[in-house]
């Protein structure tokens, strides 16, 4: 089958979770970015909204421009963002997965998604340095998902979630750069505990469990100290009931865990916790999504 257009939206994810840095990761509902494709014979690259002029349009330098040279698709790629740069929601992974999953349509190249985790992961070298999957496997695999060297996991979940964007932006090299070279044994062991409550929780399908897994004491303060006005906003977070608060990603984007019917306290609360520190932020009611995805076909 031949197509000449193909459009894919991938959404935001969060990757480290806290206790999971550059192991776990969560597909999001929203916010998503747009990607449309068309065979070309050079592949080009079109960016329009959220953050758009801050993303390079050279292919060799934009993530699903690389994706293109990855998968031998050349094409006219539009990408039209709903994922800020530089928010610790994903942006270049949603960008990245979407290019990879609708250029294996136009192309009807067969491939699944787990080998498109691998392709979409080189599109996020040309930003971090480093193929990291973390983000990118859940945008293109849904649900809760942990990366290994060898292998990928999902876990679906149906949970809801509370990301709130502050109006900074912390970019993923300097993020990388303040991550301590070593822990202490106690935190190591505090770290290994909450990851294994916060897969339990994923498994379960159990906010407040979850939640504590986030708990962290190594990765998350050095990466909080970049994001003005966290400590206000996580506390009014957890005042307000929040089992669990992050810095999502790289940051500056705070993720929560809230309690079953406390979804608009604890987005609320985010806000004013970033508004009190002189931070004005952007409040996303989402849940864990499905990740990417096509248009379904016309009944």
């Amino acid at each position: 089958m031949t197509r000449g257009t193909v459009t894919a939206t991938a959404p935001a994810t969060s990757a480290n979770l806290g206790s999971g840095f550059d192991v776990f990761g969560l597909a999001l509902t929203r916010p998503v970015d747009v990607v449309h494709v068309e065979r070309t014979r050079e592949t080009t690259v079109e960016v329009t909204g959220r953050g758009s002029r801050h993303v390079p349009t050279d292919p060799a330098a934009n993530t699903a421009g690389v994706v293109a040279d990855e998968l031998d698709a050349p094409a006219a790629i539009r990408i039209d963002k709903g994922v800020r740069p530089a928010s610790g929601l994903g942006s270049s992974a949603a960008s990245a997965a979407a290019a990879a999953l609708a250029l294996d349509e136009l192309y009807d190249l067969g491939r699944s998604r787990e080998s498109l985790v691998r392709v979409a992961a080189e599109g996020e070298r040309v930003v971090s340095g480093d193929a990291h999957a973390d983000n990118v496997t859940p945008a293109l695999l849904g649900g809760f998902t942990a990366v290994t060297d060898d292998e990928l996991l999902r876990v679906p979940v149906d949970l809801p979630v509370v990301a709130c964007l502050p109006d900074t932006a912390v970019s993923t090299r300097d993020a990388r750069e303040v991550v301590p070279d070593a822990a202490a044994m106690s935190d190591v062991v505090e770290t290994v505990g909450s990851a294994a409550a916060l897969v339990l929780g994923m498994v379960r399908n159990d906010p407040a469990l979850v939640g504590r897994g986030f708990r962290e004491s190594v990765v998350t303060p050095a990466r909080a100290a970049l994001v003005d006005g966290y400590e206000r906003a996580r506390d009014a977070a957890l005042d307000a009931g929040a089992h669990g608060v992050t810095v999502s990603g790289a940051g500056p984007a705070v993720l929560a865990i809230p309690p079953v019917g406390g979804v608009r306290s604890v987005a609320e609360a985010l806000v004013d916790g970033f508004r009190a520190a002189g931070v004005e932020g952007v409040p996303y009611r989402t849940r864990v999504g499905r990740g990417a995805s096509l248009p379904e076909p016309d009944a």
